[in-house]
């Protein structure tokens, strides 16, 4: 069906959309973790009220969720060169995935914590747990099946974010399904790199609940 020359490219396509997906997912994470956390520890009916900075982190994150992806893409394109030296490619794309993803991951993390049932937190208390404990060992495992559904989800967001770096050269399948599809009229490799698309979100979605439903006690 197609040239070898083509098989290679979105075989490399492949490639760069999951190195994009997963190092900005990794990291994202490593950012949006804590502020879910931070949000719900700190709101007025969590473990250790603190208004002020809940208000003001709450406000950062959602000026920046509510920003467009590929408007937020072009904004920080001074900032994406500053950081990786470029702003064309998968390292390049990275930066504003991460970016956009974090505060959406930050909620997702917030609204799977606020989940758990408000006697499990009594009960530790009650028993004398820090807040550090509380949220290591009651907080993060009781929410665990909503977490790693919300990580499906995320993960699936910045996937499709990733696709739509294309319009400014970002690499990986999205780039290619631009250039040949948009640019060229070459709808079917367009065809192709969204079926791609299409099998990577699936297996995605079908680890994650598999995952969950692992990590649910209510099914075990």
């Amino acid at each position: 069906m197609f040239e070898a020359a083509v098989i290679k490219m979105i075989g490399m396509g492949i490639l760069e959309t999951l190195y994009m997906v997963f190092v900005s997912s990794a990291i994202a994470y490593l950012i949006g973790l804590p502020l879910g956390i931070i949000l719900v520890i700190t709101d007025k009916n969590g473990i250790h009220p603190m208004v002020a900075i809940n208000k003001t982190l709450g406000f950062v994150v959602n000026i920046v969720r509510s920003v467009p992806f590929i408007i937020l893409l072009i904004t920080i394109l001074p900032f994406t060169r500053l950081v990786v030296g470029t702003t064309y490619g998968a390292n390049a794309t990275v930066v504003p995935l991460i970016v956009s993803a974090a505060p959406f991951i930050a909620r997702m993390v917030e609204a799977s914590i606020k989940e758990v049932p408000e006697g499990v937190i009594e009960a530790a208390k009650a028993m004398g747990a820090s807040t550090f404990q509380i949220i290591w060992k009651v907080l993060i495992p009781e929410a665990m099946p909503s977490l790693i559904t919300g990580s499906a989800i995320a993960i699936t967001t910045i996937l499709g974010y990733s696709a739509m770096s294309g319009f400014v050269g970002g690499g990986g399948l999205g780039d290619i399904a631009i250039r040949y599809g948009y640019h060229r009229y070459q709808t079917d490799i367009m065809l192709v790199t969204v079926v791609i698309l299409v099998i990577i979100v699936q297996l995605i979605q079908d680890i994650g609940l598999k995952l969950a439903l692992k990590k649910d006690k209510r099914i075990s």
